[in-house]
């Protein structure tokens, strides 16, 4: 898949308000008073620091104002919240107009129990298609049906503060081996490490997977489990769980991780609390935005034991938009959102949120003002060499959330990694049969 956005054709977006193309982007100038139509928007952008939640409110305001009978309704909540939210939606088939679901094996549920609508038709429409990146589309097609469309399309990245490990007298480091001694001596001088939201417990799964990826010596574990030529009882998964382990008990982590959701973790290193933060390059619009801007840099995740490829990254296709197959304004819904992706890639750039977006973005990235960390992980999207995709996008649900409670339980207590291998292999089977 592709992942450089680097500048490149924007794919024909115009990006006035009249972009929509259904018959409600049409007669809106007509004597006759039209419907008055709601359509429910869930979104995981609730963080008003976060430039995808100043992009949402932007296009939304711009489309009903161009649509005055149209109504946008939105329900901002944060990831674990909408997951959790649209499964009891789900259960009762009273899924919202637009709801956000993540790739692959997270959203074949759905579509097999058929909740969402086919979405061939409208990214033909005004070229909507050709905005996005080559590839990134089939992570949500299935049968020849494209159900969902991405904002994203990321890399998992180390963030660092360059003051911060100024202060503390460290380097960046080059092995998992040395990442334990900068913990430790950061700790020592009183700079809180690293920070994680794991309240919401995605977060720790992303960058245990990351340990997976080296420990393994390459990608694929997981298919490697899935197809029954590994177990979760391999040697590659249980120094996985030993190393993770290693970074929590050298106290890497803020007190009560595990009670701080993604935003409120997020904030720590984006006010200059922490010096460190793994997460996906999505990381980098708020923190773009935030007091550190200046002095953050960026590095790849190193080596494990002498094993692994830095090169080799935890892959993100990201989260996706899909529209109810119930909805009662259908033609309208898929109008707004055929409106709402082509404006994206560019009001994104405008808001310095432009950095790993699923579409492709127009535009100078430095002379626009972007920071140096956001070039730099421009940079890095050009030496990607392959990489793996998240537990939860590659596993069952079933096998997925015992995977994320296990992981979770690792912040609080101290676990023979051969027992949390057990865990795992339990849940895979039981859900397997």
């Amino acid at each position: 898949m592709a992942l450089s956005l680097a500048a490149c054709a924007s794919g024909g977006n115009s990006g006035t308000p009249s972009g929509g193309t259904g018959a409600a982007a049409g007669d809106t100038g007509k004597d006759k008073k039209q419907e008055a139509i709601t359509i429910t928007f869930q979104n995981i952008y609730p963080d008003a620091t976060d430039p995808k939640n100043k992009l949402l409110k932007k296009v939304v305001a711009d489309y009903m104002a161009a649509h005055p009978n149209i109504k946008i309704e939105l329900d901002s909540l944060n990831t674990d919240q909408q997951k959790l939210k649209l499964k009891t939606q789900a259960a009762s088939k009273e899924v919202p107009d637009i709801t956000v679901v993540n790739p692959s094996a997270q959203m074949k549920p759905f579509v097999d129990a058929g909740l969402f609508a086919p979405l061939n038709d409208m990214v033909e429409q005004n070229g909507l298609k050709g905005t996005f990146q080559s590839g990134i589309l089939d992570n949500y097609s299935f049968n020849n049906n494209l159900y969902a469309l991405p904002d994203g399309n990321n890399i998992g990245v180390v963030f660092y503060n360059k003051e911060l490990f100024q202060q503390g007298g460290v380097e960046i480091p080059k092995t998992f081996e040395d990442m334990i001694e900068v913990v430790k001596k950061l700790k020592a001088k009183g700079i809180q490490p690293m920070v994680i939201g794991e309240k919401d417990s995605w977060t720790g799964s992303f960058l245990f997977m990351n340990i997976l990826l080296r420990t393994n010596g390459g990608p694929n574990f997981l298919k490697d489990v899935v197809d029954k030529k590994k177990t979760f009882n391999d040697p590659a998964f249980t120094e996985a769980v030993s190393k993770f382990q290693d970074l929590v008990q050298a106290g890497a982590f803020q007190e009560g991780a595990t009670s701080f959701d993604y935003n409120a973790g997020e904030n720590l290193f984006k006010t200059g609390k922490a010096a460190m933060y793994y997460m996906g390059s999505w990381a980098s619009g708020g923190i773009e935005t935030s007091s550190v801007a200046s002095k953050v840099g960026v590095f790849k995740f190193p080596t494990v034991g002498g094993k692994g490829n830095p090169d080799e990254f935890m892959l993100a296709p990201g989260s996706a938009f899909a529209i109810s197959a119930n909805s009662k304004h259908l033609k309208e819904t898929k109008d707004f959102l055929n409106y709402f992706m082509l404006n994206f890639p560019k009001v994104a750039f405008e808001l310095k949120g432009a950095v790993g977006l699923a579409q492709k973005v127009e535009g100078d990235f430095k002379a626009a003002g972007y920071s140096q960390t956001a070039v730099d992980i421009l940079e890095l999207f050009k030496s990607v060499k392959g990489g793996d995709l998240a537990f939860d996008n590659t596993m069952n649900p079933g096998t997925a959330q015992a995977h994320l409670t296990s992981i979770q339980n690792l912040f609080v207590q101290k676990k023979d990694p051969k027992d949390v291998a057990k865990e795992h292999q339990t849940a895979f089977e039981a859900n397997n049969k």
